[in-house]
């Protein structure tokens, strides 16, 4: 199986080395970044296929990230993350061109089967295309 390259943006150092070191061992590639602005140019130079993208980061907001993300890499699936008294803003990444949204406290195993369906969701897309 091809392995998923997820990027992790969150502004705790602490939780960016435990879902890396979790999804690795799950054979998923995951690179971490702080903030929203490392996120775009660590994109412009290293393809993903899904980024998992914290709504409340200091900077450029999660949902402002969002945005940039769905003009400049038109492949590469985004999944929102989200603290219980944010919810509201996971919704609105949806309605903004995220894949999905999960809330803060999350399984593991929830997040990388979200992972895994925001991958397959964006190889149909880029085939489908592709075909026209």
């Amino acid at each position: 199986m091809t392995q998923i390259r997820v990027l992790v943006v969150d502004d705790e150092p602490d939780f960016l080395k435990l879902i890396q070191r979790r999804l690795a061992k799950r054979n998923v590639h995951v690179d971490t970044v702080t903030n929203g602005e490392a996120s775009l140019a660590f994109l412009r130079e290293n393809p993903v296929d899904v980024v998992i993208l914290d709504v409340r980061m200091p900077g450029l907001s999660g949902i402002d990230t969002l945005k940039e993300i769905r003009k400049r890499f038109r492949d590469t699936e985004v999944i929102m993350l989200t603290g219980h008294g944010s919810l509201q803003s996971g919704i609105e990444g949806i309605s903004l061109g995220a894949y999905d949204y999960i809330l803060k406290p999350f399984s593991i195993d929830n997040l990388l089967g979200r992972i895994r369906a925001a991958y397959e969701h964006a190889k149909l897309r880029i085939e489908r295309r592709g075909q026209r």
